[in-house]
């Protein structure tokens, strides 16, 4: 799948939301860990498993029922590299766009108390690695998964503490990839984030 048609389908996902009571935008940037990555890419550092620095944020639609969407963005800068960097590796990163559904704890039940949710979708998942030889680059767009859940903890009437677990894989093949065998990247985020609503 291009990345023009993954970009399109987080579109009608995002424009298309279902309409219930009570529904607010929700914007949440967020910092974490990204943890336990596996990959079958020519990963010349052995760091797709280290655990690193992950950024992003999200926007969607929450009400007070069950169902809501969001965009997802996230940023894992220095996937395949390792902590003595420039090694094999001088660049790699790791970005996905997803657009998710949530499935949340009606807000009658959790009141003011943690709203736990789950969350899934489906988007880009993009890979890049640049070595020092220039043998093994990658530069890869693939369709990617993405399935976890959290809680969303209220501070005041519009600001909540946000916190998130996901694992991302993706489920497409890229002819170009270089790496042994059937394309494989996967890997678990780790967030806190603070969310708005509107």
């Amino acid at each position: 799948m291009r990345a023009s048609q993954i970009v399109l389908f987080l579109w009608v996902i995002v424009s298309f939301p279902p309409s219930y009571a009570g529904a607010d935008w929700i914007f949440t940037p967020f910092i974490g860990l990204k943890i336990g990555g596996d990959t079958n890419f020519v990963d010349l550092d052995q760091g797709a498993g280290a655990t690193k620095l992950t950024l992003g944020g999200s926007a969607g639609l929450l009400g007070d029922g069950v169902l809501g969407v969001e965009a997802d963005f996230g940023y894992s800068p220095r996937f395949f590299e390792t902590a003595n960097r420039g090694r094999l590796v001088f660049r790699s990163s790791v970005t996905t766009l997803m657009g998710n559904v949530i499935v949340a704890m009606p807000r009658e039940v959790s009141r003011e108390s943690l709203r736990p949710y789950f969350v899934g979708g489906l988007g880009l998942l993009r890979a890049t690695i640049d070595d020092v030889a220039g043998v093994f680059q990658v530069d890869s767009n693939l369709l990617g998964l993405s399935v976890g859940g959290g809680a969303i903890g209220a501070i005041s009437a519009r600001t909540s503490l946000r916190f998130d677990l996901r694992h991302f894989k993706n489920i497409s093949k890229e002819d170009t990839r270089v790496g042994f065998g059937t394309t494989r990247l996967g890997f678990w985020r780790l967030t806190a984030g603070l969310t708005l609503r509107y």
